[in-house]
């Protein structure tokens, strides 16, 4: 049966203006996105088999083009539109952190830095670079990595301090394993940066660890 001959509040595009996103289903929510299913498939349906394909929403969201495409039913106008709802995505969390504002949610700064670096299957070493009032002036991802480590050079990260004229920082790094639990080495490297930007008057507010769960925040652990 078509979607259009269900009751008027099991439909997911009427469910969502009802009741709003956060009411509908993984399922729902893509089929959404698809507008459309395939013969013999509803769009909800179409969505169920996709997620079940490539074993839920996140796994499908980081997909590659040609893995996307080969699915019947899926094209490259799809995948673009999938990477222009992705990228909007952190373009709106960026806006929270750069609207002018004094940064004054830990938690708004870890939820843009997971989006950027949750899913990257190499370590990068990034940056947000705050004014005196902890406004954020700059993301930067400054070093990347193997699986294992990236190489943090304190001297590159005094440089990017001080051209943009920053007197905080909040860091953050990556576990491609998922386990955001920090290492020895993620806390020894830590302490050299505190250290280097010490010398220049420059405060580290945190470190937060990326994985498959809520960020680590170093400040949290008292390791700062």
């Amino acid at each position: 049966m078509g979607i259009n001959h269900w009751p008027a509040d099991e439909r997911p595009r009427e469910k969502l203006l009802q009741l709003g996103a956060a009411h509908l289903s993984d399922a729902e929510l893509l089929a959404i996105f698809l507008r459309v299913g395939v013969k013999g498939k509803n769009a909800v349906a179409l969505a169920q088999d996709l997620l079940a394909h490539y074993g839920g929403l996140r796994p499908l969201l980081n997909t590659t083009q040609e893995d996307f495409c080969a699915y019947p039913g899926l094209g490259a106008a799809k995948y673009a539109q999938l990477q222009a709802v992705l990228e909007m995505a952190k373009r709106h969390l960026e806006a929270e952190l750069v609207r002018g504002e004094a940064l004054t949610s830990p938690e708004a700064a870890a939820r843009y830095l997971k989006l950027q670096l949750r899913d990257l299957p190499y370590e990068v070493f990034a940056l947000l670079l705050l004014d005196n009032q902890h406004r954020v002036l700059r993301y930067e991802a400054l070093f990347r990595g193997t699986v294992d480590a990236a190489s943090v050079y304190p001297r590159e990260v005094v440089k990017l301090v001080l051209e943009h004229n920053a007197a905080a920082v909040i860091l953050a790094h990556n576990h491609p394993s998922g386990i955001a639990e920090p290492s020895r080495a993620d806390e020894q490297i830590t302490q050299r940066l505190k250290q280097a930007l010490q010398s220049v008057d420059v405060r580290i507010l945190d470190h937060f660890v990326i994985g498959d769960g809520e960020p680590v925040s170093f400040a949290a652990r008292g390791l700062l």
